[in-house]
């Protein structure tokens, strides 16, 4: 029952120095409450304890979800609904812990705003009230399931090419589209009438910034999202010869910038920055992350740079994304590293990791990585992405980098495809156990005390826990907003050190209003003795001390 290590410690002394511990200050630290600093414990890598885990559920041409833009009827909701649940129902087979889902893919939005219209990826029709709220839905249900949900939006983009989507044509947007009421905030880009033309609301413009960030606010403020989400589109990236037509922007709002790529860059900035105080000053436990194209500037351009001979973030789309890290302006990034191991010299896996890993080092800000589910098994992408073991092997190279803290899938219809297998074989391999959400020492957070476990009864359908949470938030102590459950076989007594990983993690689930929390372990060994503790985890995954042990047999 206990796990190795090289000392041991009492439990009671991690529950009482869990108790009279200050705010914790890392994720690592945040475990002190069951894993003291006077242990040293050796982990299985295979099963960390802490991990965020993630799919990409993308709207934009309804490429994962709604798969089918449906008009308002209650039959069609309902169907939108059950195929949202559905990828949920995938998230836990894989135990995953969050989603990040597209809420505002082309300047609109799946929630009634007042800023901006109803997404065409609902119904099919730009503007068309779908007849409820998708967003509440998404997050209260991802809720139910304890996975967090963070809001994917997308700034600038307004519109996807013709014949699909409006192109360059503002007359085929909502008739209450902002650009449509300001057509001078919006350029096209490449020209109209080229092919792949679509609108983009302009970045240079002060205004269009501070309207962009008020119409993603709302979803903030009004919503209990637990992260905002940004991909790689800023700037758009380049098409052919043809230039972004800023020349009269930069011409009126140039601040002092001689240099327009440099201004460009600027304008990111400003909005990163700025997004980001707002979204603190309005939920300071509401995270902020990017997922940036997966490098920042080669090495021949800068010394600072990677080991790498593709396209620049910092250049191309004007998006200085390691700024951003050393800034400290995001919480997590999530670099998208969609390529092989191997690919050298223009983008190998293996020299991006290390140089990400080090752009983190020394700063609060999270490292995931993203990853390429999209390409596995397909072989218009190569025969490296015909190996079913390339992207498990992506995740084993990651533990090599202690500041890699996840990954992200792109995205849910790749990783339900599961061809060659490679889904089934990443998840056997490093997302066998279910793992909590990285903790975040900026964001708020009180100390949290352990929950007693008031029932632990065999029935036919597995063990029935039931447990009391002292704590209501009040005070010194913090606010439980899911627990973490630990099952050890036999009856004999947890060391600290048993806590350290995910070995004997079962579950993690989300609280409710009453004193009382219950849960059923289904998957408990039938004649077979065991203890459970249950510890408490706020709502940024600080997580408290273990509860009392309690038997059942």
């Amino acid at each position: 029952m206990k796990a190795t290590r090289l000392r041991a410690a009492g439990l009671a002394v991690a529950l009482l120095g869990a108790l009279v511990a200050a705010t914790p200050a890392s994720a690592a630290e945040s475990d002190a409450a069951t894993t003291p600093t006077s242990t040293t414990c050796i982990t299985d890598p295979a099963t960390p304890k802490r991990q965020f885990r993630a799919m990409w559920i993308a709207s934009v041409t309804n490429i994962d979800w709604p798969s089918k833009a449906s008009q308002a009827a209650p039959d069609q909701i309902a169907k939108q609904k059950a195929e949202y649940l559905g990828w949920l129902d995938l998230a836990q087979k894989l135990n995953h812990n969050a989603v990040v889902v597209q809420v505002r893919p082309t300047a609109d939005a799946f929630w009634p705003s007042p800023y901006e219209p109803w997404s065409e990826y609902l119904t099919g029709v730009r503007g068309q009230d779908p007849g409820w709220d998708p967003l509440a839905f998404l997050v209260a249900e991802s809720h139910k399931r304890n996975l967090e949900f963070h809001a994917w939006l997308n700034p600038y983009r307004v519109s996807m090419p013709a014949p699909g989507g409006a192109g360059a044509d503002l007359a085929k947007l909502a008739p209450n589209h902002p650009a449509r009421q300001h057509p001078d905030w919006v350029f096209a880009y490449p020209p109209a009438g080229v092919a792949g033309s679509r609108l983009y609301y302009n970045p240079g413009i002060p205004e269009v910034r501070e309207f962009v960030q008020t119409a993603m606010m709302d979803a903030v403020s009004r919503y209990d999202i637990d992260g905002v989400h940004f991909d790689d589109y800023f700037y758009p990236y380049p098409s052919g010869t043809y230039q972004v037509p800023d020349d009269a922007t930069f011409a009126a709002y140039n601040r002092g910038f001689t240099d327009k790529a440099d201004w460009r860059r600027d304008n990111i900035n400003l909005l990163i920055q700025e997004m980001n105080t707002k979204i603190k000053a309005a939920k300071p436990w509401v995270k902020f992350g990017v997922s940036p194209f997966g490098i920042w500037r080669n090495k021949s351009a800068d010394p600072a740079g990677s080991d790498t001979t593709g396209s620049q973030s910092y250049d191309i789309i004007s998006a200085d994304t390691r700024k951003w890290v050393k800034e400290e302006w995001i919480d997590y990034v999530v670099p998208q590293l969609y390529w092989y191991i191997g690919q050298y010299p223009a983008a190998d896996y293996a020299r991006l990791v290390p140089w990400w890993a080090e752009t983190v080092r020394g700063t609060r800000v999270q490292l995931y990585i993203g990853q390429a589910d999209y390409k596995s098994g397909d072989p218009a992408y190569g025969s490296f992405w015909m190996n079913p073991q390339e992207l498990s092997n992506h995740l084993t190279l990651n533990r090599s980098y202690p500041e890699v803290l996840g990954n992200v899938h792109f995205s849910a219809v790749q990783v339900k495809a599961n061809r060659l297998g490679a889904t089934d074989i990443y998840a056997a391999e490093h997302y066998s156990r279910p793992a909590l959400v990285p903790a975040m020492s900026q964001l708020p957070a009180k100390p949290l005390l352990f929950p007693v476990i008031t029932r632990a009864e065999r029935q036919d359908d597995g063990v029935h826990l039931s447990w009391r949470q002292p704590a209501d938030g009040r005070g010194a102590f913090g606010t439980a907003t899911s627990y973490a459950i630990y099952r050890f076989d036999g009856t004999g007594s947890a060391d600290p050190c048993d806590f350290a990983d995910a070995s004997h993690l079962v579950a993690t689930v989300r609280g409710d209003a009453g004193d009382v929390q219950s849960w059923v372990d289904t998957t408990a060994e039938a004649g077979q003795r065991h203890t459970y503790h249950v510890t408490a985890l706020d709502r940024v995954w600080n997580e408290g001390p273990p509860s009392p042990p309690r038997f059942v047999g």
